[in-house]
């Protein structure tokens, strides 16, 4: 039963980031999370939410979060580098980035 409540709560997060209704889709994959917490895609997801509301820490927790589930998620990694930009985390971003880049063209 949770799990299609969580799916059902992922997919309306994805519609509300398409309209750009970032607030609301931050409600949506919070409760997505605290229904699959496991689930990187659902804490990236939540993560491009934040980042939209200009929340950096809490992007930079759930991107992070996504980096432990799927280490070698590169859309992650980029996230998280401009979460780790944006909050002036410059060197540790650069990392982040060069990861992203890596597993995008399949290097890692």
């Amino acid at each position: 039963m949770s799990e299609h409540e969580a799916y059902d709560a992922f997919t309306r997060g994805h519609e509300l980031l398409r309209s750009r209704d970032f607030h609301q889709a931050a409600v949506a994959f919070q409760r997505a999370r605290r229904l699959e917490p496991d689930k990187a895609s659902i804490r990236e997801a939540l993560g491009r939410a934040y980042m939209g509301c200009r929340d950096f820490a809490r992007a930079r927790e759930e991107f992070a979060a996504a980096v432990d589930l799927g280490p070698t998620d590169g859309y992650a990694h980029f996230g998280l580098a401009k979460a780790l930009e944006r909050l002036g985390a410059t060197d540790l971003a650069e990392r982040h980035f060069r990861l992203a880049k890596c597993f995008q063209l399949g290097l890692g």
